[in-house]
């Protein structure tokens, strides 16, 4: 078996969903991977088996996305409820100690941890995010976050993705637009595909307007944390000015940029893995 599937109980009693990839009892410290703002788990399945040979790793649908239930108040889906969520899930694991990989979204939760639970992290990687969010690409998700349209065949959803994301996948081969379709899409029971999270999660991200949003409070808690980040060579979210600026901040940060990559890194990329597999051996050995 590929990994356990397991749900439990937020604190307002919204049941949410997570896979736990590994060896529980595994003495290398557990991985936490958290997806970007319309994604879920499946993002991770790839990385999770490849991590999952020498360790836990757990991959949490945050609330209103994959297989989480939807909430019923839409003012829920924010920074504070999600890290709380988070927070449950390590309590109801017994994970004390982890190492958290996020992505866009998932990694400014990354961030936020440090503030809210410093003591849970042995580690960060963050992909394609910082602690300014470059409006350009903020303005490109709220264009889409929540309008996707309603029922496709794996053709439409193919010929949909390469609308919004050509750019930032210059060299992705058809097979590759293929499997995105795959991990972005729920399949009905018509066959027919449709978007994979509760739509009105976008409000998050077209209430902010045009104010750059910033997080720098949360990157500097992370002055003690080891952190690896990593950036696209094209990407519209982290500019190469903020991401050089987090060097300057924390200057034993580890640094990675892909090329022909925008947002997000896919971490399949061979500079990924490499970056990935030298942060766990440096700090992924001290237990849970």
């Amino acid at each position: 078996m590929e990994y356990r599937e397991h749900r439990f109980h937020a604190q307002d009693d919204l049941e949410l969903y997570y896979r736990d990839y590994g060896d529980p009892l595994s003495t290398a410290t557990p991985v936490l991977c958290l997806a970007g703002l319309t994604r879920n788990a499946v993002d991770f399945h790839a990385l999770a088996l490849r991590m999952a040979t020498t360790r836990r790793v757990l991959v949490l649908d945050l609330r209103g996305r994959g297989q989480s239930a939807y909430d019923p108040n839409p003012d829920n889906y924010t920074p504070p409820t999600y890290l709380s969520d988070i927070g449950h899930l390590l309590t109801v694991t017994g994970c004390h100690k982890v190492i958290v990989i996020g992505t866009s979204m998932g990694g400014i939760m990354a961030m936020g941890l440090a503030a809210a639970r410093p003591t849970a992290l042995a580690g960060v990687i963050i992909n394609d995010i910082g602690p300014e969010i470059d409006p350009t690409g903020s303005a490109r998700i709220s264009g889409y976050a929540g309008k996707t349209p309603a029922a496709m065949t794996k053709e439409q959803a193919i010929a949909h993705l390469k609308t919004l994301f050509a750019p930032a996948f210059p060299d992705f081969t058809e097979a590759q637009w293929g499997e995105e379709a795959e991990r972005t899409f729920r399949q009905r029971d018509d066959g027919l595909l449709v978007q994979n999270y509760d739509p009105a999660i976008s409000r998050s991200a077209t209430e902010q307007g045009d104010e750059p949003m910033e997080f720098w409070r949360y990157f500097k808690a992370l002055a003690h944390v080891p952190a690896l980040a990593i950036r696209g060579a094209l990407s519209d979210i982290l500019s190469a000015e903020t991401f050089a600026r987090m060097a300057a901040v924390k200057p034993d940060l580890t640094q990675v940029i892909v090329a022909n990559r925008g947002h997000a890194p896919q971490l399949d990329e061979p500079e990924c893995l490499r970056a990935i597999d030298d942060f766990l051996e440096a700090h992924g050995h001290g237990g849970h």
